[in-house]
């Protein structure tokens, strides 16, 4: 087979892969903006249980009920919620169903990913993908619920203290509530990627563990600059919320690829060697 007909190969396969999970993600979507979730109790084996059916309704659907959810569990007491733009509430549900579609069909994009890649990776590429696979998933999955379950609620508290000591409103248009609170989240996820990020490129050979020490200083002005460009607020404190974390997490990243090389290198060695330090 010659070079274009390889080059045909893999762009036929890589469209295929493309198409189903474009299927796959507009169903998803599809659902969350047409259907709600209509809850219903029944006992089994004698305890009580709840579940949910889809019904249809395209206004008041599951990303509208998200959507409530969030208000409630992160917003201070008093504060008001206002559809500015004409559009705001149609743009919010969008950006919800987009974000749960994401989450919710990210297992298939990884599956269709890795179906894709792995033929083409060499033996230790894939022993790699498989070692960080669960957790770069667990990881993203914990920056996110962190995120959304604890440090954007606490931020918003934060906020609206200063805002209460202004002696202002408690106002907040309904889309920069979905912007940042959508932005802010996602942003915890990808930052806790970061050890991952770190621990591959060295075990792939691109970078030395040394080098990740030597620059902790540019890592530490690269998280706040993130901090800075993710933030959608002027104030320091949502950019100091998320860049502490990532200094850290790059940290944690640095020491596991130096206990890998480390491990490596004790490796190589004669069991002598090792015994005698």
């Amino acid at each position: 087979m010659g070079n274009l007909e390889r080059l045909l190969a893999i762009i036929s396969e890589a469209r295929r892969r493309l198409v189903r999970v474009a299927i796959v993600l507009a169903g998803i979507f599809g659902f969350l903006l047409l259907f709600k979730l209509v809850p219903f109790r029944f006992t089994a084996f004698g305890l009580p249980l709840e579940l949910a059916y889809p019904f249809p309704n395209p206004f008041y659907n599951v990303t509208a009920q998200v959507f409530r959810l969030m208000v409630r569990f992160m917003l201070p007491p008093g504060v008001t919620l206002l559809n500015v733009g004409v559009g705001d509430s149609i743009v919010a549900q969008m950006e919800i169903g987009l974000l749960l579609t994401l989450i919710v069909g990210m297992p298939w994009i990884v599956h269709e990913a890795g179906a894709f890649l792995v033929p083409a990776l060499r033996t230790n590429e894939r022993a790699l993908l498989r070692e960080i696979g669960i957790p770069a998933t667990g990881l993203f999955a914990v920056g996110l619920a962190a995120g959304l379950l604890v440090l954007t609620p606490f931020t918003y508290r934060l906020l609206f203290e200063y805002v209460a000591a202004m002696g202002l409103a408690p106002v907040l248009g309904v889309q920069a509530f979905i912007t940042f609170t959508l932005l802010y989240s996602l942003a915890f996820g990808v930052v806790f990627e970061l050890p991952v990020f770190l621990y591959a490129l060295t075990r792939l050979g691109v970078v030395r563990a040394g080098a990740w020490r030597k620059h902790w200083r540019a890592a530490v002005l690269g998280s706040l600059v993130f901090g800075m460009i993710v933030t959608p607020d002027n104030s320091g404190i949502t950019m100091l919320l998320i860049a502490t974390p990532m200094i850290g997490l790059y940290l944690g990243g640095a020491y596991f690829a130096a206990r890998w090389e480390v491990r490596q290198g004790r490796d190589r060695l004669p069991p002598g060697a090792i015994a005698g330090g």
